[in-house]
């Protein structure tokens, strides 16, 4: 089944890359997030503010309208936070950027999740995080099976135009993002350490490879190692960032259950793969699906239930993308030009530009596959995605079962 996902590829706009927030603005939200306590008071400093140094500067009596704490207004009040200087340092570097609840290119989705982080760090293309995703999780320890449906599972949905969310564990998580990557799909890694702080250990050079190609995402300080309370955590914004869920392989007690049941908490659908009765890994599977989750055997199943939110999220993002048109150097309320979410390469250029003819040329009245299209054009996929979008919805293109033909 044909979505508006199918034709959403991954935005690698480098103006993403070269966005930065102001040291002072970075500065007042790092004091916010240090302060702690509820999150809704501080939501709503943010929202009332406008930004996060407006926040800080508002003062005592704004803060205690807004519904802070005294330990909270003590906080804010005192020196500044540890872990500051070195976070403010890492912002300055190319690629890495912080997103708060204020900002408009807080991730859509998230907003709809239990406890939303008030900030997030990102390493990689921030602009991914308006994709819309499918979160793969399961077990660290799945069998050979597991790993190769996670990574085929992966790879069909990169193909039809998904972004892939995981959580860079060993085992399940590992083959999700190697699939997604191996067909140059978009993937979004959450980390339960900093943004820097790869984990575990071994998948240093996959850490590297998504923070070139996607995106990593942390709601802790860069430098922070790996506590065992972070991780159940992070699960609610890896399942907040999806779509949905698929769960492939997960014991009976395991992370990917806590991250189905977020999921689940969230509105989001819950998919479980089934195995052999004798396989321990399957079983959580089978308590998913018992428990009202729905069984898939195929991607097709996947793409079909989530056909109606990639239609909503599509929408919201075409409206972003209208609304940069319109003042696309205006600066945001915490005073800079924002990181242009998924503007893709050509979306907002002339139809005549030069690639788009290399497009329209490689397109004909036969329905043509995405890979084809990418082998005439010579073009990226993400390229090809992208225009093809912009050609959708311009009426110039059709779109059945995952193949491309003109309209006209």
């Amino acid at each position: 089944m044909e979505t508006d996902a199918d034709t959403l590829a991954a935005p690698c706009d480098d103006r993403a890359g070269r966005a930065s927030t102001p040291p002072e603005e970075a500065g007042a939200l790092l004091r916010l997030l240090a302060c702690g306590g509820a999150l809704r008071p501080r939501q709503t400093l943010l929202e009332q503010a406008g930004n996060a140094t407006a926040a800080l500067a508002a003062g005592r009596s704004a803060w205690r309208a807004c519904g802070l704490t005294a330990p909270q207004i003590a906080s804010l009040s005192g020196a500044a936070p540890a872990g500051e200087a070195a976070t403010l340092d890492w912002l300055q570097a190319p690629r890495h950027h912080m997103i708060g609840w204020h900002h408009p290119d807080y991730p859509p989705l998230l907003r709809r999740i239990d406890r939303p982080p008030l900030a997030l760090f990102v390493a990689g293309d921030p602009s991914l995080l308006w994709h819309p995703a499918v979160a793969i999780v399961g077990s660290r320890r799945p069998t050979a099976g597991g790993r190769d449906t996670a990574a085929a599972f992966s790879r069909a949905l990169a193909r039809s135009g998904f972004a892939v969310a995981s959580g860079m564990a060993a085992g399940i998580d590992t083959a999700a993002h190697q699939g997604c990557l191996d067909v140059g799909g978009a993937t979004v890694a959450v980390l339960g350490t900093g943004p820097d702080v790869p984990y575990p250990r071994g998948n240093t050079a996959l850490h590297a490879r998504i923070v070139e190609t996607g995106a990593v995402v942390s709601e802790h300080l860069p430098g922070t190692g790996p506590h065992k309370a972070h991780f159940p955590t992070r699960n609610r914004i890896l399942a907040g960032l999806g779509l949905g869920t698929v769960v492939v392989e997960a014991a009976l007690r395991s992370g990917a259950l806590i991250t189905a049941r977020l999921a689940a908490e969230s509105g989001r659908e819950v998919f479980a793969v089934p195995g052999s009765i004798h396989n321990p890994m399957a079983r959580g599977c089978h308590r998913l699906i018992r428990d009202g989750a729905a069984l898939v055997e195929g991607v097709d199943e996947v793409i079909a239930a989530l056909a109606p939110m990639a239609a909503k999220l599509a929408g919201d993002l075409r409206r972003r993308l209208g609304a940069l048109e319109q003042a696309p150097h205006a600066p945001t309320s915490d005073g800079h030009a924002g990181i242009t979410p998924p503007q893709p390469p050509g979306l907002a250029d002339s139809c005549d530009d030069l690639d788009h003819k290399k497009l329209w040329v490689a397109l004909g009245h036969d329905p043509t596959g995405m890979d084809e299209l990418v082998e005439r054009s010579g073009l990226t996929a993400a390229q090809v995605s992208s225009m093809l979008l912009l050609m959708e919805l311009d009426g110039r293109v059709t779109v059945q079962h995952g193949r491309y033909f003109r309209s006209h």
